[in-house]
């Protein structure tokens, strides 16, 4: 009697961890058939980032489409302020050549404006403005765009900016993904 204890136990946690991880959830195969949606028919937008990213936020397990357009936009605010302190912690550095230094100043420029931008995008997301919410969206692209191709405009220089950029870019993406979603269903 004493084998069949460990063995059982074994068994119950087996069937515990399946439960948990089978994604059977309304919100995660919305979250999946979005991302599938969003990165075929926009080739910035990535179907893995996508999903990894939205599954990561909280509540995103049961979110509906208005709160995966909340959770993208949450997302793209906390990325924006995160790299703004990024960059900051990257100029107290002293190596850094002037020309890198002077690129990393404008994008620390860039990416302080973008944080009143996305506020301004979750005010107008929720009261259903998302025209106003994209002009918003599309200028936090512009400036992960900006910021990055400072870099590029002197041979040889590499950003360390670029996989943050990139996915403040990308994430963009998915939100406006989202409210263009919103907005052809309820159209």
């Amino acid at each position: 009697m004493q084998k069949e204890k460990p063995f059982s136990l074994f068994i119950l946690s087996v069937l515990i961890i399946i439960i948990i991880m089978v994604p059977g959830s309304d919100g995660q195969s919305l979250i999946n058939s979005s991302c599938k949606t969003f990165s075929k028919n926009d080739p910035n937008i990535d179907y893995n980032f996508c999903t990894t990213s939205l599954q990561a936020a909280p509540a995103s397990q049961c979110a509906t489409r208005q709160g995966l357009g909340t959770i993208a936009i949450r997302l793209i605010r906390y990325n924006v302020t995160d790299t703004r302190c990024h960059v900051k912690q990257l100029l107290k550095n002293r190596k850094w050549d002037p020309y890198v230094r002077q690129c990393l100043s404008d994008c620390l420029e860039l990416y302080s404006d973008a944080i009143p931008s996305v506020k301004a995008a979750m005010k107008h997301f929720n009261t259903r403005r998302f025209d106003d919410a994209n002009i918003e969206i599309s200028s936090i692209m512009e400036a992960s765009t900006t910021c990055e191709d400072g870099f590029k405009e002197r041979q040889g220089v590499v950003s360390p900016l670029s996989k943050r950029n990139g996915d403040t870019f990308q994430l963009s993406a998915v939100a406006l993904s989202v409210m263009r979603m919103i907005q052809t269903e309820s159209g």
